[in-house]
This record gives structure tokens, sequence and C-alpha cells, in this order.
């Protein structure tokens, strides 16, 4: 019997273990606007995560310091964490920003060097920031972007992400971040032929300035973008975290963004 049981254990150790939670945070102009209970705050929502990519790091000074910090607060939680900033994107006479990811390191191990997207830097704005994991000998890549305002036509940016697959033949790519666009746009099409899915369809994911009959989210902006053949999804979803205050005003001093997650293991 103790041993049935001990086989049963190492078998959802195993299990849990191939799996892995990125989170993803449009954290709006990230940097020394961030208190320190801001960041506290952040850290409890997400801990508990194997990967957190984030958008809209300050390029300037505060940017990558706080990103700091944040790593800084999750160590304080018992499990060690590293992590790796972008250089301001390249491109951009709109906004320079930086890209950051944070990951758990006894879960995941990040492969070589993260880089920004070179090849379409100039046709994309803030070119995308990649980062290849490592999980049970398994990779895959993520692509963290933040496309330019709905203003300004991000669907003219994401249609030249149909070409990174053949770009990048040999990693299993994973898009993620703010598209400023929702997934429904027939920019999403050639990605979706090549076998690609959404984990989000139809849920807002930006805050209103006040909520109007309990209806506090604005617009489908954020999702992440995975290959069906070679991702297995268990679970996704987004963190309400607005709901832990008393008024819109105040959630929005963490960011305009709600975060968004996704479960996966790779076949």
């Amino acid at each position: 019997m103790k041993k049935i049981l001990s086989l049963t254990f190492l078998f959802f150790t195993l299990f849990s273990f191939s799996q892995t939670k990125i989170l993803s945070w449009n954290l709006e102009n990230f940097g020394k606007s961030k208190s320190e209970a801001d960041l506290k705050f952040i850290t409890n929502k997400i801990v508990d995560f194997d990967i957190v990519a984030i958008q809209e790091v300050v390029a300037g000074y505060g940017g990558a310091q706080t990103v700091a910090k944040l790593a800084a607060l999750l160590n304080e939680k018992g499990t060690k964490w590293d992590y790796s900033i972008s250089e301001p994107t390249s491109s951009s006479s709109y906004k320079r920003e930086r890209y950051a990811y944070i990951w758990k390191t006894k879960k995941v191990k990040l492969k070589g060097s993260p880089w920004l997207e070179k090849k379409y830097n100039l046709e994309i704005d803030r070119e995308p920031f990649y980062a290849t994991f490592e999980i049970d000998n398994k990779s895959f890549t993520l692509v963290n972007f933040h496309a330019i305002t709905k203003t300004r036509q991000p669907e003219t940016e994401i249609k030249y992400f149909k070409f990174l697959p053949e770009q990048y033949p040999h990693l299993n790519l994973i898009f993620l971040g703010d598209f400023n666009c929702p997934e429904s746009h027939t920019v999403f099409y050639p990605l979706k032929k090549k076998g690609y899915d959404s984990i989000l369809k139809g849920q807002k994911t930006t805050l209103k300035q006040k909520c109007r009959n309990n209806i506090c989210l604005a617009s489908e902006f954020d999702n992440i973008f995975y290959s069906t053949n070679r991702i297995k999804r268990y679970n996704s979803g987004v963190i309400l975290f607005y709901k832990d205050f008393g008024t819109l005003q105040e959630a929005r001093k963490i960011s305009d963004h709600i975060p968004i997650w996704f479960e996966f293991s790779v076949n």
C-alpha cells in the first residue's frame, strides 16, 4: 500500500512539475512611479507563477531598477527568482520602452540570452523581446510584445508576426503581451491557419476610468497565442486585481491592464 501511495505521489509530482504557469502583465509606466506598496501588491499577485512577462517597463532611469526591486521582493518569499530586462526598443519614434522576464530558477531554465527582434525592428515600433526557457528538457520561446495604440493601427505591426514561425523554425514560439487589438481581428488569421490559438476569447483586459453597472473592463487587448500542435493547454484566465481596491482610480496606480495567465506543458 505504501509503495502504491509513493508511486502515486511521484506521478503527480512529476506531472505537476512538467506544467508551466506563465503570467503576462502590462504594468503601465513600470518604473520609479511605483511605490513600495505597489510593488508588494504586485509581488503577491504574481508569486504563484513560474514565469512573468512584463510590458511597458520605463526605458529611462527607474525602469530596470524597479524590475530588480520586484525580483528582490519575490526572492523574499522563499523561492529563488532571476530576471532579464531588454534594452530599450530601438525603432520607436513613438515611445521607447523595455520588456522584462522574471522566472523561478528551480522550475524553468533560461537557455541562451534573450534578444529583441532584429529583422522587423523598423516595421514594428516596439520590437518584441524573445526568451527561450527549458523545462524537463523541452523548450519554448516567449515573444513578449507591446503594440502601438489602437488609434495608430496595431494591425500594421502584428501582420509581420505571421513570418516569425518560419524565421525561427526550430523554436516553439508563444506570443504574449498587449496587442492593443482583439484576437478576433483578421490580422491574427494567418497565425491561426498555422495552428495557433489564443488563450482568451471575448475577454476584456483593460480598465475603464470608472465602473458602470458593475462593468469595469473596457477592451480585449491582452492575450497569449500558442501552437496547438506543440503545446498542451491545461488552464488559463485573468486576475481581476482591481477588486482589491475601492475605486478604479486606486487600482489604476498599479496598472490600466489586468494580468493574464496560461498553464501548459510542451508536447
